[in-house]
């Protein structure tokens, strides 16, 4: 019997190896893992890249207090910033540390000109910020907050798409609006890009915030780095984590200069967040999520999305919609998924669930044509038995 709390409910499967997209069980059997930790794993499993700078960095230090210098955050620090709109970072361990330092963020910026009851925190109703306190009530999902109560104050809520809801709850206590570029847990929704150009000009004539939470769709699954760089827009807020250590657990914040001014010594600490092994994994991922690698994304994604649609018009009675961007892949089912994802696991392929009877498909970001290949045979077996 296991001594592990039981708030996983856990497939009866367990992994002794993985090597690139693939994952092998300690019965011998060979899995194309297309979960990849949720989204997680952006260079596959046991990337040579990344187990030469772990192993590097090892030898060196692992940990020190960010009560001193760290040479190997400030270096990833400076290419974040280079490589985005962000003038400053603050590195935190989980997308759920990384969100709730969003939220501080806000409200400290707010604080900081005189303005400490502008605290509230506009997001999308059944969205997915992190199982924290804070962030389940920031997600306004009662399946999520059921049981922790007393309810954490300071966020409203809109439904997916209701743009005049939106409007009719900011008012003089507003501080931001937060939002998921494209909400994973939530069904694999993409925020249209009018959509984000609007409510950034929303923001702008508000004069509050916009945190746009690209924990899951961030570090190139969409096939640019940042999902919002396809809508133009510059935000002020963007908590990041999952790709960015490609296995490793690192979580960040990236500000615009006008915000970070109000975190000063004392606002927000990290025990192990930007450590020198977590930053050195890091520096290493950051280097391989360059141009040839979202040019994989982007061509693997057209071939994958084009022939899931194919497979779609074969089986009209199975799938209902194909949804996503880049390689963060959804597959809407008329019916619920638990026994579509049983039957791909029964053949070797390993896919998640999200809301609306979507299941998540994440392969890797340097994904192969072949591998793909393997997973449309697979999904098209599964259909074919199901009908």
């Amino acid at each position: 019997m296991s001594a592990l709390a039981k708030n996983y409910k856990r497939k009866n499967i367990s992994f002794i190896r993985g090597d690139g997209s693939f994952l092998f069980s300690t019965d011998g059997k060979k899995y194309l893992d297309f979960v990849q930790g949720i989204a997680v794993n952006s260079l596959g499993h046991s990337n040579k890249f990344l187990i030469k700078a772990i192993n590097k960095q090892a030898k060196k230090v692992w940990h020190v207090s960010n009560a001193f210098k760290i040479p190997e955050g400030e270096i990833l620090a400076k290419k974040l910033v280079n490589r985005t709109f962000a003038d400053s970072v603050i590195f935190q361990n989980s997308g759920a540390e990384a969100t709730e330092t969003a939220i501080k963020v806000a409200r400290r910026y707010f604080y900081s000109i005189g303005k400490p009851k502008k605290n509230r925190i506009i997001c999308i109703k059944n969205s997915f910020h992190g199982r924290t306190l804070a962030a389940i009530h920031a997600s306004g999902s009662k399946k999520m907050t059921e049981g922790f109560g007393p309810k954490i104050p300071g966020f409203d809520h809109f439904e997916f798409g209701n743009h005049e809801k939106l409007k009719k709850l900011i008012n003089k206590n507003t501080a931001a609006i937060m939002i998921e570029t494209i909400m994973g847990e939530g069904g694999i929704k993409v925020i249209p890009n009018w959509c984000i150009r609007a409510i950034r000009k929303l923001c702008n004539k508000k004069k509050i915030l916009l945190i746009l939470d690209e924990v899951q769709c961030g570090i190139g699954r969409s096939g640019k780095f940042f999902a919002f760089e396809y809508a133009k827009v510059k935000p002020d807020i963007v908590p990041i984590a999952k790709g960015i250590g490609g296995g490793f657990p690192i979580g960040a914040v990236l500000m615009t200069k006008k915000v970070s001014k109000a975190m000063i010594p004392g606002t927000h600490g990290s025990t192990f967040g930007g450590n020198p092994l977590s930053m050195a994994v890091g520096n290493a991922v950051l280097s391989q999520i360059n141009e040839k690698l979202l040019n994989n994304v982007n061509k693997m994604s057209k071939h994958f999305i084009s022939n899931l649609l194919k497979i779609k018009e074969k089986y009209p009675n199975i799938i209902k919609d194909v949804r996503g961007v880049g390689l963060l892949i959804g597959l809407q089912l008329f019916n619920d998924q638990t026994r579509f994802i049983k039957k791909l696991m029964d053949n070797k392929l390993l896919t998640i669930r999200a809301a609306e009877n979507v299941i998540r498909i994440l392969p890797p970001l340097n994904v192969k044509k072949s591998e793909i290949n393997l997973a449309l045979k697979i999904i098209n077996k599964v259909c074919k038995e199901l009908n």
